[in-house]
Parts: C-alpha cells; sequence; structure tokens
C-alpha cells in the first residue's frame, strides 16, 4: 500500500472514507489477495514507461502508482491498493480499480483513463437503457444454482454473492434476512464467492456447497451458524469447525467433509465466482435486485433497499 488523500483531486473521491465514516466491520470486502507495504510519503522519481501500443493501450502500475501519489501523498493515515488495470465496458477506457483504506476502513473505487492517457474520470459505469438490469437478471437468470427460498415464479428474485469468512457479509445478514421476509413472496438464491483475500473462505463455500445439495434447510442453518462463529474459525481448524456446523445444522459433517475436497465441489464454486464476475461482482457482499447491483451494503440503508425490492416486485408482474 501507499499513502493517497481522500478529499478532493482528480478522483473526486465523492464517498471517500473518511468523509462517510464507514466502520471497518461493515465495509465492503475486494477480492484483491495482495498488498505493498505501507511507505512513507517521498518524490516518486520519473520512470520511463512504455508507450500505448506497447501495453495494450492500459496505463501501466507505475503510471497509477505515480499519479495516485501526486494527487493524494501528503495524508499520512490514508492508504491505497491498487487492484487491476484492465479495458473497460466503454472500448478505448481503461478501468483502474483501487482499494482506499484510513483507520475507519476500506472502500473500493474505479476511475477510468482516457486513451490520451492525460485525462481520467472517476466514478461508476452504470448501465442505461428503458431496460437497464435486465442483462445481469438474465445472466443470473441463466446462471444461478445456489440453495434459494421463496417461489421460483416470484416478481422479484433476489441474489446475495457471498463470502462465510467476510466480516462485513456477518454484518449484513440481520438486514438482509429482514429484507427477504419482509417480502414473502420474493426469491432468495445465495451464491458462493468466497474472496481469495481471506484464508478459509474457499474451504467454507466448499462445505457451504455441499450442505447446500444435501439440504437447503440445512443450508440456511450452517450459514447463519458460520457467521455466528467466524470469529473463532482459523485455517488451521476450519475443516474441524465446519464439520462440527454441518452437524448441527443437521447433516452427516463427516460426509459433507469428504464432498467438500471433491473436484466437482471445486467445479460448483468456481462457476459461482465465474458467474459473480460476469454481472461485476467485486467484493461481498452484493446483492442483485432483479439484475439491479446493490454493491456495499449498508444496513443504515435498510428502508431504501425494501423500496427498491417493492418497486422491483411491481414492475416485476
Amino acid at each position: 500500500m501507499r499513502r493517497f488523500v481522500n478529499s478532493i483531486g482528480i478522483l473526486l473521491l465523492a464517498a471517500s472514507l473518511a468523509a462517510a465514516q464507514i466502520p471497518a466491520q461493515t465495509t465492503t470486502q475486494t477480492t484483491a489477495k495482495t498488498a505493498t507495504k505501507p511507505a512513507a510519503a517521498k518524490p516518486v522519481p520519473a520512470k520511463s514507461e512504455p508507450s500505448a501500443d506497447a501495453t495494450g493501450g492500459l496505463p501501466t502500475e507505475a503510471t497509477v502508482d505515480s499519479f495516485l501519489h501526486q494527487q493524494f501523498g501528503y495524508e499520512a493515515d490514508l492508504t491505497w491498493k491498487i487492484v487491476s488495470i484492465k479495458p473497460s465496458p466503454i472500448p478505448q477506457l481503461a478501468e483502474v480499480t483501487v482499494v482506499l483504506a484510513n483507520p475507519q476502513g476500506q472502500q473500493l473505487t474505479h476511475f477510468y483513463v482516457a486513451p490520451d492517457g492525460q485525462h481520467a474520470m472517476a466514478g461508476e459505469i452504470i448501465p442505461f437503457g428503458a431496460k437497464p438490469f435486465d442483462p445481469a437478471k438474465k445472466l443470473l437468470e441463466k446462471g444461478i444454482t445456489g440453495p434459494e427460498r421463496g417461489p421460483k415464479d416470484a416478481p422479484v428474485t433476489i441474489v446475495e454473492f457471498g463470502d462465510l469468512q467476510c466480516p462485513a457479509c456477518k454484518a449484513a445478514q440481520p438486514t438482509i434476512e429482514a429484507l427477504v421476509t419482509a417480502e414473502p413472496n420474493a426469491r432468495f438464491v445465495f451464491q458462493n464467492f468466497p474472496l481469495e483475500m481471506h484464508n478459509w473462505a474457499a474451504k467454507g463455500a466448499a462445505y457451504a456447497d455441499c450442505v447446500g445439495r444435501a439440504s437447503t434447510d440445512a443450508f440456511w442453518k450452517f450459514v447463519s451458524k458460520t457467521y455466528d462463529t467466524q470469529s473463532d474459525i482459523t485455517a488451521e481448524n476450519a475443516d474441524e469447525k465446519l464439520t462440527a456446523l454441518a452437524d448441527g445444522a443437521g447433516v452427516k459433517g463427516a460426509e459433507i467433509a469428504a464432498c467438500a475436497v471433491k473436484p466437482e465441489t471445486k467445479a460448483h464454486v468456481d462457476a459461482s465466482i465465474a458467474l459473480g464476475k460476469s454481472v461485476d461482482v467485486t467484493g461481498t457482499p452484493t446483492l442483485y435486485i432483479n439484475g439491479r447491483k446493490v454493491g456495499s451494503f449498508d444496513a443504515r440503508m435498510s428502508d431504501v433497499y425494501k423500496s427498491l425490492v417493492d418497486f422491483a416486485a411491481k414492475e416485476g408482474k
């Protein structure tokens, strides 16, 4: 990580951490899996950069790092981490994703670099059109395979991409449960999306996949109990703890443990991750309400989420 500021600048971080004061335990996690060590602010020497042709039209990591340093290098308690530099959904624009962090928590943000390499735009690229959420909705309708509850022909489908090791997922569960309960005709589906940065999340997803295929009722109990005991589970004791949790949920833990290491189980989890990435999941929890993405889930906005579900249910009839 290197240092950045959260106030103003070309990135226009309107939802910056210091302004929003988002608690660390409710901050959306990111898929970044590595971080460089914090460094004191210091001048960044000029470096010769490959041409746009040599880098496929994308800015190099060194260029992005220098840009962030120049913009935000004077604030001592804030850091950044470059997650990815890739082509954006809009031709010729490069999408740069960074994680911003301060003592209050962390936040994922994006900006987009113009082809001239001299200008950038901040914010999110959002779907547009008469039915802007239909493409994601259709991808999800074809791809969802996780445990579900509610009628299959419900006018609104809520899909959660979650990670059993993610503190933000644990914190969000009461609000998500209340959201689903408040709309009894909603269909709710859980999709595994273990983050690489979490050291037992993939194993948790494998156990959850096996429990879900054995019993849908047991799955919801297993997920709830796993979140309840999340802080007690480590990479070293995960098999023991998850096996016991499966037993407690009403399925045979030993059978679930054997299932969790099978190649077909990994294939199921990998397919769920691929589905999430196809609809632009970058962190957990991420919800989709009839294809409308709800990222950076915040329990304080529960009334807004309910309005979104009610609206989607009316539109879906």
